[in-house]
């Protein structure tokens, strides 16, 4: 499949997620099973009740729970949907600091505002744009956040090429996203269902770690949740790899 094809496809399906609540891999997307999702990748209730609009089931983990978020930082999150994790570090970051949210999809983006407006963040501006060229300032960004979100890239090591463009020295980067433990046929890999429930467009783990590094990232700690392929991946050969990566 043709980068081109696989945005395409990305673009549309987020569109139709955007306008119906219905996350990557929750089947049918609904409020009640897309808070069931959010709680068993870590979020508090508290935290999903507080922007409940912003949780669309679309995670594989919880990056604002891996690492640092001081006030002050700015914050850049890679695909950043409804809105959920940028708001969530918008309430670290406080007045003095600044999230910026990147997604591929205007309609996304649309949905992403309208919550900031609802829910009265003044900290937080979304932008429409590729994360394979990001429209960020070289070398202006504190934390990079990204959840299940880079197994959607078509060039992977453009999107973490760009995080380090754009990161300061001794930025940090977290990560929740879904890796391969082992290859998946060529059928599966063709399937549009799969690609835009996070799994088609997945490489091995091994690969995902190499291109962080060949980035030019030291990799600081790993968590891996295996058990996420039989809740939410019909058991397919895959795990969330949660990863904190900094630029040295």
């Amino acid at each position: 499949m043709k980068d081109e094809d696989i945005k395409r496809i990305v673009k549309d399906n987020y569109s139709r997620i955007a306008s119906s609540n219905c996350g990557c891999s929750c089947g049918c997307g609904n409020t009640n099973n897309n808070e069931l999702i959010a709680k068993s990748l870590g979020y508090s209730e508290t935290q999903i009740g507080n922007v409940s609009e912003a949780n669309l089931g679309l995670g594989c983990g919880n990056p604002t729970a891996l690492g640092e978020i001081k006030e002050g930082d700015v914050v850049l999150d890679l695909g950043s949907g409804a809105g959920l994790d940028c708001f969530l570090a918008a309430d670290k970051v406080g007045e003095k600091g600044k999230v910026i949210g990147v997604d591929l999809t205007d309609t996304m983006i649309q949905k992403a505002k309208q919550n900031a407006k609802k829910y009265g963040y003044k900290n937080v501006e979304f932008r429409q744009g590729d994360i394979e060229n990001l429209p960020v300032d070289n070398s202006s960004i504190d934390v990079i956040l990204s959840n299940c979100v880079i197994n959607l890239v078509p060039n992977k090591s453009k999107a973490f090429n760009e995080a380090y463009r754009v990161l300061k020295k001794g930025g940090r980067m977290y990560i929740s996203d879904i890796v391969l433990l082992q290859d998946l046929s060529e059928d599966l890999r063709k399937n549009e269902m799969l690609l835009v429930s996070c799994v088609a467009g997945a490489i091995l783990k091994e690969d995902y770690l190499k291109i962080i590094k060949d980035s030019g990232f030291e990799v600081d700690s790993l968590e891996s949740d295996e058990d996420i392929s039989m809740r939410q991946y019909w058991g397919l050969p895959l795990e969330s790899l949660s990863i904190v990566a900094t630029k040295k």
